[in-house]
């Protein structure tokens, strides 16, 4: 699977999980140049606290757009580590 945004490959793996509709990519797949900070949480109640971050890409900003659950509730411990997307990134195989 690749998550791509504003012309660039944000992650690539081919272990991804699959929840909710959602690929969540092993942090490790995640190219750490577009990525900026975020101070956004949400709150999932069988997931946990969620954590973002944003993309940076050719000058171009998108807030929150990335999220993963640093310590998620033991249903969710298969998405540890890894890393979702959404707000336009488009991932594809």
């Amino acid at each position: 699977m690749k998550a791509t945004w504003n012309g660039a490959v944000i992650a690539e793996s081919d272990d991804t999980v699959l929840v909710e509709g959602n690929h969540y990519f092993p942090e490790s797949a995640l190219n750490r140049a577009f990525v900026t900070f975020s101070n956004h949480r949400t709150a999932c109640a069988w997931k946990g606290q969620a954590h973002y971050h944003s993309l940076l890409v050719n000058g171009e900003l998108n807030p929150d757009a990335a999220w993963y659950y640093p310590d998620p509730k033991p249903e969710a411990e298969n998405i540890r580590g890894r890393v979702a997307f959404w707000k336009g990134v488009k991932v594809e195989a």
